[in-house]
């Protein structure tokens, strides 16, 4: 009698298992790490020197006998300030080669600048220098991944048509990575470049008039490549970004309810406290309202900010110095922290209270009694002021 229960067990766990459908999780991390020879442990794969790889599996349809699937890979350390992310789609006939095309092409694309950066192989020198700071970094990038319609032309490096334009999105973090992305199909086209997953825009102007060659009647055809940058010297950074992200939720809590002049300053005062840095207090309390406004009101900006500096009042006035946004390490985690507010769907009037008291708002309202509209208004970035001694973009 038990032997005939335990075939009927085994029989409804197939039959559940059947039901749920290929694992496709499952299938990619044992493909994956057949060739990387991690360990595997719950659910993910671990590296030497505290790498770890997650993969997630988004959307799945099947067309024609032609299986889709997106895979998302996840590589995460306590080196890197953001999970570097490869999302990949895949297709072919069965689950095996789905699975295997996805592999090969995360491990092609983003694994193999990873690993040359691990054991420092055929490093290309990247010189950074702005605002007064140096800093030297190695950049590992020899690996092109070509999908879709015959290729015309030989590889190239990607990076190579945006190389002179790296060097001002770098700052003074210890890694930092790229990502290129460029596909086509007919008179439909993808031009996207990330910096630490934040996307840059005006780093795909010479990207687009490479992908402008590409021959229209050769069907979808994609192209990417990964760029791991590491600095030689280590990150002096003062604050981490857990000091940023709990001083920028300690101030949204703080901002939905501020109502005047002396309700601000009052929270000026705190906000200096908590953090025990008064220039990273400072860049928290500008750019939160600046971030809230690009992220709600529908206006196109771009990558840069300016550093205002010298006497205002005096004859000769401000200095604006320009940089980028990724060059300033809490632009983007206060950023990062933002969205996840606004995913919880706050009231209204909250994210209106700290919008309106944005640089930004006063001047679209300007634009707007003009008759523009947002979406047709560029703003090239935000300028902005610390009053500190001595401040240091970080």
């Amino acid at each position: 009698m038990a032997l005939f229960k335990k075939k009927k067990q085994e029989t409804e766990e197939a039959a559940a298992v059947a039901e749920q459908g290929f694992d496709y999780e499952a299938a990619t991390l044992n493909a994956l790490n057949a060739k990387l020879n991690g360990t595997l442990y719950d659910g993910c794969i671990i590296m030497p020197r505290g790498i770890t790889i997650d993969v997630k599996i988004g959307r799945k349809e099947e067309h024609d006998n032609v299986k889709s699937v997106q895979f998302l890979f996840l590589v995460t350390s306590d080196s890197f300030d953001e999970p570097i992310i490869d999302p990949i789609d895949a297709h072919a006939p069965t689950d095996e080669e789905v699975v295997n095309m996805a592999v090969e092409i995360f491990y092609g694309g983003l694994w193999h600048p990873i690993d040359q950066s691990l054991f420092k192989k055929n490093p290309v020198h990247v010189p950074v220098t702005f605002l007064g700071q140096h800093y030297d970094f190695d950049m590992y990038a020899h690996s092109i991944v070509r999908i879709g319609a015959q290729h015309d032309n030989e590889p190239k490096m990607l990076v190579a048509y945006i190389a002179n334009e790296i060097p001002k999105y770098l700052g003074s973090k210890k890694y930092y990575w790229i990502r290129v992305f460029l596909a086509k199909q007919g008179d439909k086209k993808i031009v996207e470049v990330r910096v630490n997953g934040s996307v840059c825009n005006e780093l795909t102007k010479p990207l687009e008039e490479y992908v402008a060659t590409w021959n229209d009647d050769n069907g979808f055809r994609c192209e990417k490549q990964f760029a791991i940058f590491v600095q030689r010297g280590e990150d002096e950074c003062p604050f981490k970004k857990e000091d940023v992200v709990n001083a920028a939720n300690f101030a949204l809590e703080k901002m939905v309810k501020i109502s005047n002049p002396e309700e601000y300053q009052a929270f000026c005062k705190e906000l200096d406290e908590f953090t025990g840095n008064k220039a990273l207090a400072a860049e928290i309390r500008i750019f939160i309202p600046e971030i809230f406004a690009k992220l709600t009101l529908g206006y196109e900006e771009g990558d840069s900010l300016f550093l205002l500096t010298g006497d205002q009042d005096s004859d000769e006035g401000d200095s604006r110095l320009e940089f980028r946004k990724t060059q300033l390490r809490s632009y983007f985690y206060l950023q990062q922290v933002i969205l996840e507010y606004l995913n919880t769907r706050p009231p209204q009037e909250d994210v209106q209270r700290i919008v309106f008291n944005s640089v930004a708002f006063r001047e679209l309202r300007k634009a707007r009694e003009a008759g523009h509209e947002p979406k047709d208004l560029y703003v090239p970035g935000t300028a902005y002021r610390i009053g500190e001694p001595n401040y240091k973009v970080w």
